[in-house]
């Protein structure tokens, strides 16, 4: 009998979203082109939000750092209130190109894919088995996170609104950016506090290495994501999966989803 994957001890499955729940392809070339492509005209119509400017505010921040430490980041502006966007907006692409973790970035990506959720120029992408791991894990009594580097909206917004419907029912809690580096003990460590877990009792899925060496350092157990179109990670010793029904499986066969349709467990 093949030994199982995970203990059941393990009562919360804490999931990467990029290349683990969602196609590297999705994000890239779908979600981070189309918030560029819209970045100037929802600053323009929403530079008078306080939330819009806090995260402005927090850009020009990081700005400040960047140049600080010789990066040469594109010159931010503020003679008009059009050349401040401009600059902002090259700025933002300049940070996209560098994949750069920046949480204000992160936020306003977010306010613009809402738009684009709510309009229908947008539905989220998960790989196939991701409803029914997550269907068969609540029905096994275990609890499904997210932490991503993109914000909790965004989160919510890509798991609303999938071709198998609202997912956010079998997600339980949402961790970004604010909580810490995804490659940091310390946000594992604060995760497992906020979840009211040990860190033997939750697991962390993810397809980058020094994000799973980070879950590991607090004690998390880890899994491995091997997805096709994923980046090639260095060799290490976390287990490998390469589709979420290796995580705690079922032989029941086919279960109902929301919508109504059958999806098989196998």
């Amino acid at each position: 009998m093949t030994p199982a994957l995970l203990d059941e001890s393990v009562r919360t499955i804490l999931l990467d979203i990029e290349g683990t729940t969602t196609p590297l392809d999705f994000v890239y070339k779908v979600l981070f082109p189309f918030a560029l492509s819209r970045a100037r005209q929802f600053l323009r119509q929403n530079v008078s939000s306080s939330d819009v400017r806090a995260d402005i505010a927090r850009l020009r921040e990081e700005h400040a750092a960047d140049a600080r430490e010789d990066r040469n980041p594109p010159r931010l502006h503020d003679d008009t209130q059009e050349a401040e966007l401009e600059s902002l907006v090259a700025y933002m692409d300049w940070l996209i190109t560098r994949d750069r973790k920046s949480t204000p970035l992160k936020s306003l990506q977010g306010k613009i894919w809402e738009e684009g959720y709510h309009s229908g120029q947008l539905h989220g992408q998960v790989f196939d088995d991701v409803p029914r791991a997550l269907k068969r894990w609540q029905g096994r009594k275990k609890n499904t996170a997210i932490f991503s580097s993109g914000s909790v909206l965004a989160q919510k917004l890509l798991f609303a609104n999938t071709a198998a419907g609202d997912l956010t029912p079998y997600i339980s809690r949402y961790f970004d950016t604010t909580t810490g580096r995804k490659t940091d003990s310390h946000s594992y460590q604060e995760i497992t506090r906020i979840l009211q877990r040990l860190p033997s009792e939750i697991v962390f899925i993810s397809d980058v290495t020094t994000e799973l060496d980070g879950a590991r350092a607090a004690g998390v157990a880890t899994l491995l994501c091997v997805r096709p179109g994923n980046r090639l990670q260095p060799a290490s010793t976390h287990r490998l999966i390469r589709t979420l029904d290796e995580v705690f499986p079922s032989d029941t066969g086919t279960k109902s989803f929301p919508d109504g349709s059958g999806l098989s467990d196998s």
